[in-house]
Parts: structure tokens; C-alpha cells; sequence
């Protein structure tokens, strides 16, 4: 599998790259918009202030990126404050600054009595998880003063485990029909007039983000018209109603914020699984499995 790591000035990138060729991704590092665009995967790693993340982001076009990704059913991996500007804002120092809204909700600031939050901690995947498989039980290791703590989409938060630490509005695409054969892939090139950047054929046909979903685009029916969600080599697909939620995994520092999120195409970490050791090469490995 072809993966490219965005490289726009923010993240623990050469880490990245080592722990995806760990588990054997052919990796790239680098923000030619082609290579991130026609890639299996992208992982868009983060560190830092949430403003200054999108601002980097913007310079390399990589709203528009995540979008045609997205769009076109194509594997998107966020990390650390990857996953925050996945939100539809955050909230810091005062200054609210507008992220990528693939998700609504904001990022503000942990309601711990001990801020940032650094170390090792448990995490609470949902049933049903792909990320996670093999690694339910584990912990993974968090760097952050800032987290989503509600997650709209995904119904009410659900209390983390106890704390472990101590052991330790973007460009919507619109009006971009995308073809499908009977696999349902993109067929074609659909292309945004405004931003010139074109669709690779040949996606993993999954939808463009089940967030996207929520907001109207059906899953598929099956026989007796309940909707499925996509099943690909992960083996996830099961009868969920009309729409597929996001599956969100919870973790708890002075109260319970999202580690994670698995959204269709799009997934992101607050942790660092790159800096995770066994448990974060096995979660990266769960989600090459799924490009």
C-alpha cells in the first residue's frame, strides 16, 4: 500500500513515516498534491496550536485535499491535532479559528486540574471496531491541552476509563456528482473548476465519510431495505439503520473527550500511534488493512 504523509511544517512526521514502514507501507513524505491525491492512503499528522495547523494546512492546499479524498471514498488517517482540525472549530487562548467541519462540534481546552494531558492512557472503543481490533485492552500515548469532548454525530459521550495518564468552514464538496460503475467506485476524473484538483478512478468505493452520511448520502440496502454499512477487508459491515453513526472511541483526563473517530474513509487519533510502540504499529496496521 501507497501512503503519503502530508508534509506542511506541523507534525511528528519522520515518526510517522517510520512506524508506517514498520508495518509495511510504502511511505512518502511530502505535499505534492498529486502523489497525495492518487496515494491508498493519507495520514495528516499535527502538532501545535489549532490555528496555526489550519494555517499550515490552507498552504498546501489540503482542505481541498481531504476533501476530494473523502469524496472520492479514499482512506484519510488524522493524528493528534489532525484529528482536531477535523472539527468545525477550536477554541483556544480566546480565539475561536475554523477547522476542516467534517465533523461538527468544537476543540477547547481539557478540564483537568493537570493540563496537558501527557502520557499513557486507556482508551474505550465502541463495539464494532476496525482501528482497534486486536488492541481493545491497550494504551496508547497522549500529548495534548486541547480535545473534542462532545462528538454530535455520535450521540452522547460515554465516561473513559479511569485516567491512566499519571503511569506515564472548509470547502464542502458540492455539486461534485462522482459516476459509479456497479462496484460503485468513482469513475472518471471529477474535477473542481475552482481548485483544479482532479479525483483518482479506482478508490475503495467506500462512502465519503459516513459523517457525510448523517448529513443525507443513504448506505446501501439490503434485501429487506435496511441500510448496511460497507464491509471491506477489515470485515466491519453490519446492519446499522438508514445511516452508519461514526464509531468514536473515548478516553477520560478530568473528563471524557474522543481518542478516536472511524467515519467511513476518514480516521483520526488524538493519541500518537507512532509513538504508541506495539499497540500503535498494530492500530496502524488495522488501518492499512482497510485501503
Amino acid at each position: 500500500m501507497r501512503v503519503v504523509v502530508l508534509d506542511y511544517g506541523f507534525g511528528n512526521v519522520r515518526s510517522a513515516v517510520r512506524a508506517l514502514r514498520r508495518v509495511g507501507a510504502e511511505v512518502e513524505l511530502t505535499a505534492d498534491p498529486v502523489a497525495a491525491l492518487e496515494a491508498d492512503g493519507l495520514v495528516v499528522p499535527g502538532v501545535g496550536a489549532f490555528a496555526a495547523v489550519m494555517e499550515g494546512l490552507r498552504s498546501v492546499r489540503g482542505p481541498q485535499l481531504i476533501d476530494r479524498r473523502l469524496a472520492g471514498g479514499r482512506g484519510v488517517l488524522g493524528i493528534c491535532v489532525g484529528l482536531q482540525v477535523m472539527f468545525e472549530r477550536g477554541d483556544e487562548h480566546g480565539v475561536t479559528s475554523p477547522g476542516l467541519g467534517q465533523w461538527p462540534g468544537a476543540v477547547t481546552r481539557l478540564k483537568a486540574a493537570v493540563v496537558p494531558h501527557m502520557g499513557w492512557s486507556q482508551v474505550s472503543p465502541p463495539p464494532g471496531s476496525g482501528l482497534f481490533r486486536g488492541v481493545e485492552q491497550e494504551r496508547f500515548y497522549f500529548v495534548h491541552s486541547y480535545a473534542a469532548q462532545e462528538f454530535p454525530l455520535g450521540g452522547e459521550a460515554r465516561p473513559g476509563p479511569t485516567d491512566q495518564a499519571s503511569a506515564s468552514a472548509h470547502d464542502a464538496v458540492s455539486g461534485l456528482p462522482l459516476p459509479s460503475g456497479g462496484s460503485g467506485r468513482g469513475t472518471g476524473s471529477a474535477r473542481d473548476a475552482a481548485d483544479g484538483l482532479a479525483l483518482p478512478s479506482g478508490g475503495s468505493g467506500r462512502g465519503a465519510g459516513l459523517a457525510h452520511g448523517a448529513a443525507g448520502s443513504p448506505l446501501p440496502a439490503d434485501a429487506d431495505g435496511r441500510g448496511v454499512a460497507p464491509s471491506g477487508g477489515d470485515g466491519i459491515g453490519q446492519r446499522l439503520g438508514p445511516f452508519a453513526p461514526p464509531l468514536v472511541t473515548w478516553a477520560d483526563h478530568g473528563g471524557p473527550f474522543v481518542a478516536a473517530v472511524e467515519n467511513g474513509p476518514l480516521c483520526a487519533t488524538q493519541f500518537h500511534p507512532e509513538k504508541s510502540g506495539d499497540a500503535g504499529a498494530h492500530l496502524l496496521e488495522n488501518w492499512i488493512r482497510t485501503l
